[in-house]
C-alpha cells in the first residue's frame, strides 16, 4: 500500500505470557504489511518463545538484570544505537513502560506509536489512550491491549488466538530431556493414544509468591491424577523455582518426573507442552503456552484479574474463590493468602478430569 512503512520494530512485552499474548498482534501487523521488514526486540531471556514465528524477519534481544547503574546506562546507550543503525520508520510498543518509548526515541525512529502510559505521551507521535474510570484503568485483556495498535494502523485483523512454533532444535532439545527423564521422546501425546496421560504441573510464578497455589496442594492433586488417571505427571519451574519444585516433590507419594532438573529450557518447554494432555498452572507463562498449542490447561487464579489476561481459550478452565481482599493484584500477600488457601485440591482435580475427557474423547 502507499505510504506503507518499510521498517517496522515492534517492542516486545518482558514477560513470557505476555509475550504469547503478542501473537495475535504480530500476525496482524504481518499480514497489514506483508512486504515490510518486522524486527522484534524482547528480552534475552524471552526470545526462544517467540523463535520460529513466520511473521517475523528479525528478533533481537537486549540484556536486563544485575548489572551496576552505570553499566545499565551503557547498555541503553548501546541499545538505542543499535536500533538506530536499523533505520526503522515506525515503532510499535507493547510495553507500557518509559524506558520502551525512551529508547526509540534515542534511536530516531520518526513515528512511535503506544498507550500513553507512564509518562510518555510526549514522546510518543501516535497516542492510543487506555480505557479508565474513576482515574483507574479498567482490567482490559492484555491481547486485545496488543491488538488496539495494529487495529489504530488499519488492520483489519480480528483473529485472538495465541499460537507460537517450535523450531527443529527445540523438538530435539525436549526429546533429549524426556528421554534423559526415562520417557520415550517418540510419543507425541500418550494419552491420545491410548496410554497414560501426559500432565505437566508448573507451581511457581515469576510475577510474585501470591500467584502460587501451595506445594502441598500441588502434591496431592499430583498424587489423585497418578492414582486414579495413571498418568505420568512432570514438574516444569524456571531456575528460580527449584525451592518450589523440591517442594512440591516432598510432599508427594509418587515420584514425579521433574524435566527442570534435567536441563529443560524455555525453548524446549514448547515442545513439552505440545506433547502433554494437559498442564495445570498457576496465572503464568505455561498457561499461555497450553493455549497456543491447544493444550487443556487449568488455571488457579489467586490475587490477579482474571480479565487482565482473559484468552478466550475453549479448553480452559479457571479455578477461583471469591475473597473480600481479592483480586488485590498484588506480588506478596499481605495477610492469610486465603485466595490460594482456599482452593482445595479436589475444587482443581474436578476440572483436570473434565479436561482429561475432553482430551480423551477428541483422540478417539
Amino acid at each position: 500500500m502507499a505510504g506503507e512503512p518499510t521498517r517496522i520494530l515492534v517492542a516486545g512485552p518482558n514477560w513470557v505470557g505476555d509475550a504469547v499474548m503478542a501473537t495475535p498482534t504480530l500476525r496482524a501487523l504481518r499480514e497489514l504489511y506483508p512486504q515490510s521488514h518486522i524486527a522484534c526486540l524482547v528480552r534475552r531471556y524471552v526470545k526462544p518463545i517467540l523463535t520460529g514465528l513466520p511473521w517475523i524477519d528479525r528478533l533481537l534481544t537486549y540484556r536486563t538484570g544485575k548489572t551496576r547503574a552505570k553499566a545499565g546506562k551503557g547498555q541503553f546507550l548501546e541499545l538505542a544505537a543499535r536500533l538506530r543503525a536499523g533505520k526503522f520508520d515506525l515503532a510499535v510498543l507493547l510495553p507500557n513502560s518509559f524506558k520502551s518509548a525512551l529508547v526509540c526515541k534515542m534511536a530516531r525512529i520518526p513515528r512511535l506509536l503506544g498507550y500513553d502510559r507512564d509518562g510518555r505521551g510526549m514522546l510518543l507521535t501516535d497516542r492510543l489512550l487506555p480505557s479508565k474510570e474513576r482515574g483507574k484503568f479498567l482490567p482490559t485483556p492484555t491481547v486485545s491491549y496488543y491488538m488496539g495498535l495494529a487495529r489504530y494502523l488499519g488492520a483489519g485483523h480480528r483473529d485472538l488466538r495465541l499460537e507460537l512454533r517450535v523450531t527443529p532444535g527445540q523438538r530435539l532439545k525436549a526429546i533429549e530431556v524426556l528421554e534423559r527423564c526415562g520417557l520415550d521422546g517418540r510419543i507425541e501425546r500418550p494419552g491420545a493414544a491410548g496410554g497414560r496421560p501426559l500432565v505437566l504441573l508448573n507451581p511457581g510464578a515469576q510475577y510474585g509468591d501470591a500467584k502460587c497455589w501451595p506445594a502441598e496442594s500441588f502434591a496431592q492433586l499430583a498424587d489423585r491424577l497418578c492414582e486414579e488417571t495413571g498418568a505420568t505427571v512432570m514438574l516444569s519451574g524456571a531456575p528460580r523455582e527449584r525451592v518450589i519444585l523440591e517442594e512440591v516433590q516432598r510432599y508427594m507419594k509418587h515420584a514425579p518426573v521433574d524435566l527442570a532438573a534435567k536441563g529443560l529450557t524455555l525453548g524446549a518447554l514448547k515442545e513439552v507442552v505440545r506433547r502433554c494432555d494437559l498442564v495445570v498452572t498457576n496465572d503464568t507463562g505455561p498457561r499461555h503456552l497450553a493455549a497456543a498449542f491447544g493444550v487443556p490447561v487449568v488455571t488457579i487464579f489467586g490475587p490477579t484479574h482474571p480479565q487482565w489476561t482473559e484468552i478466550n481459550f475453549e479448553h480452559e478452565r479457571k479455578v477461583a474463590v471469591k475473597v473480600f481482599c481479592g483480586p488485590c493484584q498484588k506480588k506478596r500477600c499481605p495477610l492469610d493468602h486465603r485466595c490460594m488457601r482456599r482452593i482445595s485440591p479436589e475444587m482443581v482435580l474436578q476440572s483436570a478430569m473434565g479436561l482429561l475427557g475432553v482430551a480423551k474423547a477428541a483422540a478417539s
